[in-house]
């Protein structure tokens, strides 16, 4: 086993429902431990440039618009296979096909507003959390 860093963002679906403890609480009991966390409202040059390898879906704009339509938690998780670990307690993206007992089944309101992100990758999980954290805010 290995302990690796990933991202998860807890997204405005979420937030706005006063999930963000819940969020925790469930991430937390999977073994992750938050080592980074702070709150922000995205701007629009952010969440296009986060979500830029999405700009040629059709999906894009509406992806941006509700990014940036309340207040995230941004996120770094550690633990062991934490980015295998995050995607698991998550649940699949399309909350209908979630697991019981995952956050998008529990949370979610629908695909689109799925209550939150995580890495796909260890090299994302990298690329993602420098974009929004600096080495001296992950805290272990």
């Amino acid at each position: 086993m290995t302990v690796e860093l990933t991202f998860s963002i807890i997204k405005p679906d979420a937030t706005r429902r006063n999930l963000t403890g819940a969020v925790n609480q469930k991430l937390e009991a999977a073994g992750l431990r938050i080592v980074a966390q702070k709150r922000a409202h995205l701007t629009e040059a952010q969440a296009k440039a986060f979500y830029g390898v999405h700009a040629a879906r059709p999906f894009y704009a509406d992806l941006v618009k509700f990014m940036t339509s309340g207040p995230v938690v941004l996120q770094v998780l550690e633990g062991e296979n934490a980015v295998l670990k995050n995607r698991e307690v998550m649940g699949a993206t399309n909350p209908a096909n979630a697991e019981p007992g995952t956050i998008r089944k529990e949370f979610a309101e629908s695909i689109e507003a799925n209550s939150v992100h995580g890495s796909d990758s260890l090299e994302n999980a990298k690329t993602e959390i420098a974009f929004f954290f600096a080495e001296t805010e992950i805290v272990g």
